[in-house]
């Protein structure tokens, strides 16, 4: 009865370990994920902006995620690519994305990149970073619109 006990504290112990374990490299992983993401944005922006040409841009995001298509997957579509590209655009700084990935999965970046209202893009970021709102649950409010939340805020 004794050993048993003793096993199922042990097991339960290494089953904690083990969950940490994998909590921990997720979110080392989709850290590294969104940083990448934005440093492939700024990347790509920064070759295009330097050359103001719009068609020439187009050609070159196309062709760069024909070519990243083929070599990593459907990760670096063209859709992909310029979701980055916007994600560069909307959070333009690069310490305050390094702030924030270490709180928010890219799935919430990706949902936060279309707001165009500033005052609301901070709003929503905060109450991630804050709340530790899931990706759902950012989705949520905001669709509610206007959020309540928001309202109080702006008040």
């Amino acid at each position: 009865m004794e050993i048993e006990k003793s096993n199922n504290r042990l097991i339960n112990d290494l089953v904690a370990i083990i969950e940490e374990g994998k909590n921990q490299l997720a979110h080392a992983a989709n850290a590294t994920m969104t940083i990448t993401y934005w440093k492939i944005g700024k990347r790509i922006n920064s070759l295009v902006l330097d050359n103001k040409r719009a068609e020439y841009g187009k050609q070159i995001v196309v062709s760069v995620a024909r070519q990243l298509t083929a070599q990593y997957g459907k990760s670096f579509e063209e859709k992909s690519l310029r979701r980055m590209m916007q994600f560069a655009i909307v959070f333009t700084d690069e310490q305050i994305v390094a702030t924030l990935w270490r709180q928010l999965s890219w799935s919430h970046f990706k949902v936060l990149i279309p707001i165009k209202d500033e005052l609301q893009l901070n709003f929503y970021t905060q109450m991630c970073r804050i709340e530790g709102w899931s990706e759902k649950t950012l989705q949520k409010e905001i669709n509610s619109k206007p959020s309540s939340l928001l309202i109080t805020v702006q008040l």
